[in-house]
């Protein structure tokens, strides 16, 4: 099959004979336009229950995205595995290129992705895996910022007060925890958990989120009562028997629905980016926690919390595709984080005293 491939053998392979509904759901993400057209009814309920916080899209979207509800496709093609980042271990995704287009395939879920600058598909079974498809629904939006100056960084991030401030830190180390204790407070609005968005090339430097709702593992639901209501009563006994260690570790996503979780109106789209908090703290320390201010030029090893790969779905403006082994560009982030508050965070993680101490120094901050 990966002979005398081209586009269109591709979208054959990955459509087939699926009939496309009248009826599509049209998007707004942060002026950027999208129509998504299935063959599914159920699929485009769930899309446009997720995305329910975005404006209407327009009748004429910069874009259109085709997801074809459908079994595992065999493509026959000759995959690459795609390199995981440092600390990830197992085969995640795997590509397949040809001119001016790329197919990614899932290896964990079948799901297969078609990126071109013309044509956008995901195939296989999208309802059992919609979490991969709003993931490449917002992968364009993410190309779109991109391709317009916006730096990707692997952050959290809220907003207070009209200022926003980024939460960045190693794997595992627990950003989204605290985001989301950070989130229960009276004037803080979320941005975004996992992929932040920043340019200097304004008058400030902006931050955008992209509308992902947290995921978040039980281990995080059981300790915060803003979030009980997503699992049971008995799950959340039986999470809490568990050994500390065990907890920490447990994989089991749930979406946070913000809005539902927080209160309408607590999602926002972009910010003035004035603090940046990296965590480079330890569940295992018997040092007391510390916060403080530093400067990323003199601290290059906290780059890493920060840094984000564009990924196998990243197509620069010349057609072509980003590649697993491009190196960072450091002093692309050092420049566009030059004017921003630079705060590590070190010790043992408690969640709640740094959520107190945190709100108190970026309160003084923005003053």
């Amino acid at each position: 099959m990966s002979d005398n491939v081209d586009i269109a053998s591709l979208v054959h392979t990955l459509q087939g004979d699926e009939k496309l509904l009248d009826a599509p759901l049209d998007l707004d993400l942060g002026g950027y336009t999208m129509r998504i057209r299935s063959n599914n009814a159920l699929l485009l309920e769930r899309l446009g229950e997720y995305f329910a916080h975005l404006e209407p899209g327009s009748a004429k979207p910069d874009i259109e995205i085709l997801a074809i509800e459908r079994g595992v496709v065999d493509s026959g093609l000759d995959f690459i595995d795609w390199a995981r980042e440092p600390g990830k271990t197992g085969r995640k995704d795997a590509y397949f290129d040809i001119s001016g287009a790329r197919v990614v395939y899932k290896v964990r879920t079948g799901m297969l992705f078609l990126q071109s600058e013309t044509t956008l598909i995901a195939a296989g079974p999208c309802l059992q895996y919609d979490n991969q498809v709003i993931n490449y629904i917002n992968s364009q939006y993410m190309n779109w910022l991109q391709k317009r100056g916006w730096l990707i960084c692997h952050a959290s991030a809220l907003v207070y007060q009209g200022r926003g401030f980024g939460i960045a830190g190693f794997s595992g180390g627990g950003k989204s925890t605290l985001m989301l204790h950070l989130l229960g407070q009276a004037g803080m609005s979320y941005l975004t958990n996992d992929r932040l968005f920043i340019n200097n090339e304004f008058d400030s430097v902006l931050a955008r989120g992209i509308p992902k709702l947290p995921r978040v593992n039980p281990g995080t639901i059981v300790h915060d009562p803003n979030l009980y209501s997503l699992i049971s009563d008995q799950k959340r006994e039986a999470m809490l028997a568990l050994p500390a260690e065990e907890l920490w570790e447990l994989e089991d996503k749930y979406d946070v629905h913000v809005d539902e979780v927080y209160g309408p109106g607590r999602i926002v789209n972009e910010a003035p980016l004035s603090a940046f908090l990296l965590l480079n703290w330890q569940r295992d320390s018997d040092a007391k926690l510390e916060l403080k201010q530093v400067d990323l030029h003199q601290r290059k090893d906290l780059l890493g919390t920060v840094m984000k790969s564009p990924g196998p779905f990243y197509q620069y403006s010349d057609g072509s595709f980003h590649q697993d082994t491009a190196p960072f560009d450091e002093q692309a982030y050092l420049d566009a984080l030059n004017d921003v508050a630079i705060y590590e965070v070190s010790g043992r993680i408690d969640f709640q005293q740094l959520a107190e101490h945190w709100l108190e120094q970026f309160t003084s901050l923005t003053a």
